[in-house]
């Protein structure tokens, strides 16, 4: 059952004006109803505060009532299955949905198990899946025998990628490689850079081919470095951290746009 407060109450059982033709349009207490049965944590105040924290922009009546659209209801249950699904954080969520995430993106359970059955791990487009990476934490570390088990990548494309400067990895002595250069380690990152790549070699590209990705990276971040220049030197660590927040953001729109606009050029080929 859902609880709610006396505002609450009247909203959810508030009686708008039909919606405009074409459309249909839900009060907040039918959004809930509707997603009750995949959410059950799911409320109003729950749903509420997801506007708050700008993620959801419903329609509002001249009486202040919200009214929310298909795509509205699509958003929140994207962000909702991000939540229960994948554990991320708001401000993560926020950046998958500035970069293109929507509800086709994210399977239901049922639809998961049905795909793992169907699809051999650690193969084929469908493993790689856009992941959000935090610009604080490169995460865990993994060996060059796990980023190979891991992706399936070959250890000469691992030591191109290298040689091209696509990754770096890092050296840490006093391991059981031996004498002399110690184990490689490489982060979250770079582990899904090569398996992006070991997908792309499965095409033909090779590592040489891949200089076109790293220059138009790096003038990216150099743009977007720019943009918040300013705040990214500040020494208050408030402002900082908020503008490290609006640099993952950025990168996000940055991402999905660049991906429109291949797509759109591809278009063109496709023809």
């Amino acid at each position: 059952m859902i609880a709610l407060d006396a505002d609450e109450v009247v909203e959810a059982a508030a009686v708008e004006p039909p919606p405009t033709a074409g459309t249909k349009s839900l009060t907040i207490g039918a959004v809930v109803k509707a997603l009750v049965a995949e959410f059950p944590d799911i409320s109003i105040s729950k749903v509420r505060y997801l506007e708050d924290q700008k993620l959801l922009a419903p329609r509002r009546t001249p009486g202040g009532y919200r009214l929310y659209s298909a795509g509205d209801v699509s958003r929140l249950r994207t962000i909702l299955r991000l939540q229960r699904d994948e554990f991320l954080p708001l401000r993560v969520i926020r950046q998958e949905l500035a970069g293109g995430r929507t509800e086709a993106d994210i399977a239901s359970p049922a639809a998961t198990a049905d795909e793992g059955a169907a699809t051999a791990p650690g193969r084929g487009a469908a493993t790689l899946r856009r992941a959000s990476f935090s610009l604080r934490d490169t995460g865990a570390l993994y060996s060059l025998d796990d980023v190979v088990e891991e992706t399936g990548a070959e250890r000469r494309l691992v030591a191109e990628l290298e040689e091209y400067g696509i990754i770096a990895g890092q050296a840490r002595s006093g391991t059981a490689a031996g004498a002399g250069g110690g184990t490689r380690y490489y982060d979250e990152t770079e582990r899904e850079i090569v398996r992006a790549v070991a997908e792309l070699a499965r095409y033909g590209v090779a590592g040489r081919n891949l200089r076109v990705f790293r220059t138009s990276a790096d003038r990216e971040s150099q743009l977007l470095q720019q943009i918040l220049a300013p705040a990214l030197r500040s020494r208050n660590p408030e402002r900082r951290r908020e503008a490290i927040e609006a640099l993952e953001n950025l990168a996000a729109v940055a991402s999905h746009l660049k991906h429109l606009l291949l797509v759109r050029d591809l278009r063109r080929v496709a023809k």
